[in-house]
């Protein structure tokens, strides 16, 4: 990681560069897969899967036998913590519920607008080297608590077709049970259009590869709504004087580890502490077991001292990270003043993992600088709405001279005639 010294507004842009995921390369790849899929429907998936993964299962439901085995292979230690994750994510999604909206704008003009659930959607569950067990919860308990009838969940098997024990506990602890043994675009594709053995689903959640979040891009423009648009995880930590050095190169480096791709950003305002961070981030990274792919993340990452707070902060808004940990002197002082992150850890003993797997906020998050306009996920991200306008007699004829007025000044008189026929013509 290198040193920035009080770089000059001039510099905040390049420094607050992304990392390139300009996915032009893989671009008709996807779109093949999408298309070959979306005309040949169930044989031209399996044909994608056997060519891309070079088998495809029998059968690629999996079975309750499958998720009954998958309790048995994982820990009861791991079952636990599960568990206890799973409560607090309920627990603060349940407290999201939205109530309905019920408004008479004047006499005789009731407007209402309604939250109802989904009623079908897919969730998507990267495999390899990290199977994300932890998404699943988040992503299928607000499922759940939103009330969608059909939750479908596809995720990579290996190669002896077995899914991975711990993302199938997890989703018996959801509830899940629609599940199947697919990855990569191809799983994209067969929820998007829907094939004799995958149903079609209304919107897709979830990370991945860059296949995958290709393809979820493409399928967003014609058939189905998607969770956000997604890069690379990230994460900036904010630091005083005050700071332990130790927990924020931890900080750090839990998030480069994510992929080679990952960007972490040190803002304080210290100089001694930026250099014995960058000590501890060498120190610590030797023990990963993934740090060849941490190693490769910190070369487009970056420490910055700022003189002023202030500074800090205005840096960070224009940054608008994914993950934003404040480990300062007064962190709720500097925390009120961030108006851009997807999601905030205040002081020193909240670390980015906690929010990753267990105090209950959701960790699919807007990043690329989009936590500026888009939230995280929460309950209403399974929900839609619909607005109601009832107006009687009294209502509508309060209400016409406006209508007509606007209609006409639009030039849409058939706008302007569906109110004065029923004024002028009532029986």
């Amino acid at each position: 990681m290198r040193i920035f010294d009080n770089p000059l507004n001039t510099e905040w842009k390049d420094l607050q560069e992304r990392v390139n995921t300009n996915d032009v390369a893989i671009e008709d790849t996807v779109a093949h897969i999408l298309k070959s899929i979306k005309e040949g429907g169930e044989q031209a998936l399996r044909e994608q899967i056997e060519k891309i993964e070079g088998f495809c299962p029998e059968v690629l439901q999996v079975s309750e036998e499958e998720l009954a085995n998958a309790v048995l292979d994982v820990s009861a230690k791991l079952q636990r913590a599960i568990n206890a994750a799973a409560r607090n994510i309920r627990e603060f999604h349940q407290a999201q519920k939205p109530g309905a909206v019920e408004v008479e704008t004047m006499a005789g003009v009731s407007c209402r607008r309604r939250y109802l659930p989904i009623d079908r959607v897919g969730l998507y569950i990267p495999g390899g080297s990290a199977p994300l067990f932890s998404t699943l919860l988040m992503l299928a308990i607000p499922a759940t608590i939103a009330g969608c009838k059909d939750i479908i969940l596809c995720t990579p098997c290996d190669e002896n077709g077995r899914v991975n024990s711990a993302v199938l506990y997890a989703a018996t602890v959801c509830g899940v049970s629609k599940i199947f043994k697919i990855g990569g675009a191809q799983a994209i594709a067969a929820m998007a259009y829907g094939t004799d053995s995958v149903p079609k689903v209304l919107k897709i959640f979830g990370p991945g590869n860059r296949y995958v979040t290709k393809a979820k891009q493409m399928v967003s423009s014609q058939s189905v709504a998607i969770d956000m648009p997604a890069g690379p995880s990230e994460v900036l930590v904010m630091a005083d004087e005050n700071a332990n050095a130790a927990f924020v190169a931890a900080d750090l480096l839990s998030q480069t580890e994510h992929g080679p791709d990952s960007q972490a950003i040190l803002l304080c305002n210290d100089e001694i502490l930026a250099n014995e961070v960058l000590m501890e981030v060498e120190t610590q990274l030797d023990a990963l077991p993934r740090k060849d792919i941490a190693k490769r993340a910190l070369e487009h990452s970056r420490i910055i001292i700022f003189e002023e707070v202030q500074t800090m902060i205005d840096f960070a808004n224009e940054y608008a990270p994914e993950h934003l940990i404040i480990n300062m002197i007064d962190p709720w002082e500097v925390a009120n003043q961030i108006t851009a992150a997807g999601s905030i850890f205040i002081g020193e003993f909240s670390p980015e993992s906690a929010g990753d797997y267990a105090s209950g906020t959701n960790h699919t998050l807007p990043t690329m600088g989009l936590a500026s306009a888009y939230s995280g996920l929460g309950l209403e991200s399974f929900m839609h709405t619909i607005t109601y306008q009832e107006l009687s007699k009294k209502g509508l004829l309060s209400l016409s001279n406006v209508i007509v007025s606007m209609a006409e000044a639009e030039g849409l008189k058939a706008h302007s005639n569906a109110v004065k026929i029923r004024l002028y013509n009532h029986k």
